[in-house]
């Protein structure tokens, strides 16, 4: 009874040996597991198209319509008109204050030739002056009421919805009409975070769009500054490697990468 008793404490210290011996090998597998190795997971990342520029102009005075010579999903360059108003009210006072600022600055230059014969007094210069340099400022203030009838397009691209239409009255801040660059367009994916461990910037993947049925080649161009601590992702634009056909803003699709696959 007292062999068979060793034997048993024996064997038990030798399993107990072989079962420290395999923990560090099987803790050493996990270790070495990758931290973005789910096919489905990469092959499903939703996107948008953008276009790199997008603008909604507003009316800076008051005043009627009267053209919008750029309609809906036509082109137009920078600087292109967009939108007029009618200005005559606006071009009156603008001669009216420059007529005003000629007179004010006649007597100016009069006060000041008297003044180097002592004629004239120094309060009297002064307030000459100080009269001249405010009716420039209100001819200035004219000046750009009258800019503000005609819009121009700050960048060229395409008309996404005009707002407003000819005759129709307007007033300050009133939108107008709504623009968009589509010369370069952005894809923009929401990734989990983790896939920061191989993201870059330079990073290829394939956008398919929905409403084409194609695949497009695209590269990581920008990645977001800060993770969603909510969701856990982040914020990543992409470009097409070349502009593609029949793309619009708005389309949406699927992003896979093969990057975090290997």
């Amino acid at each position: 009874m007292k062999n068979h008793g060793s034997r048993s404490i024996d064997g038990a210290l030798v399993g107990a040996w072989l079962l420290i011996a395999v923990l560090p090998a099987t803790a050493g597998t996990a270790a070495d597991a990758k931290p973005m190795g789910n096919a489905a997971e990469l092959n499903t990342i939703r996107g948008v198209v953008k276009a790199t520029a997008q603008a909604t102009l507003a009316s800076q005075v008051q005043g009627r319509i009267s053209r919008l010579p750029v309609k809906e999903g036509q082109r137009f360059k920078r600087g292109a008109l967009l939108v007029a108003l009618d200005c005559s009210k606006y071009e009156a006072e603008l001669a009216s204050a420059r007529a005003e600022h000629r007179g004010k600055k006649k007597t100016y230059e009069n006060n000041l030739r008297l003044s180097e014969h002592q004629a004239v007094g120094q309060l009297e210069l002064e307030v000459s002056q100080a009269e001249s340099e405010k009716a420039f400022a209100a001819v200035q203030a004219a000046q750009i009421n009258v800019n503000g009838c005609t819009v121009l397009a700050p960048f060229p691209g395409r008309v996404v919805k005009t707002i407003v239409n000819e005759h129709e009255n307007v007033f300050p801040n009133d939108q107008l009409i709504s623009l968009l660059d589509d010369s370069q367009l952005e894809i923009e994916l929401i990734l989990p975070s983790k896939s920061l461990t191989w993201l870059k910037v330079g990073t290829p993947f394939e956008y398919s769009i929905d409403e084409t049925g194609l695949r497009y080649p695209a590269v990581v161009e920008d990645i977001g500054a800060n993770v969603d601590p909510a969701s856990q992702t982040v914020k990543v634009k992409g470009l097409f490697r070349a502009k593609p056909d029949k793309v619009l803003a708005g389309m949406s699709g699927i992003a896979a990468f093969a990057e975090g696959l290997h």
